[in-house]
């Protein structure tokens, strides 16, 4: 498995009606397809994929696009996420910052 999220990015219309009740992770981008915000659906989540992304789509305006995975170790790849974008960019997403979605300590990782 790659370390950064490299599934196709779908419009946020198209994805819930794909979206089901998983645990997993979710990348929302803008217009540019630029990662804005990373985020979960874990045990706690209504719905699961489906409904965190719908609710965290209403607290992230600028989202215009959505990629996720099905994964149920969901806490360790948010922050595995989260540190590839931090190596990667020098800073956390955006809305990951604005809203306090993060760890609070993420540690760092070099990816080859």
């Amino acid at each position: 498995m790659a370390v950064r999220l490299n599934k196709p990015w779908q419009t946020l219309s198209e994805a819930s009606a794909r979206l089901r009740g998983n645990l997993g992770v979710f990348q929302f981008a803008d217009a540019s397809g630029g990662v804005i915000y990373i985020g979960f659906a874990g045990g706690r989540s209504l719905y699961g994929l489906k409904g965190e992304v719908r609710d965290m789509a209403a607290l992230v305006p600028d989202a215009t696009q959505v990629r996720w995975e099905v994964n149920t170790a969901y806490q360790s790849r948010f922050r595995e996420l989260l540190w590839a974008h931090n190596a990667d960019f020098g800073a956390l997403p955006k809305y990951n910052i604005e809203l306090n979605h993060r760890p609070v300590r993420i540690g760092r990782l070099s990816p080859g």
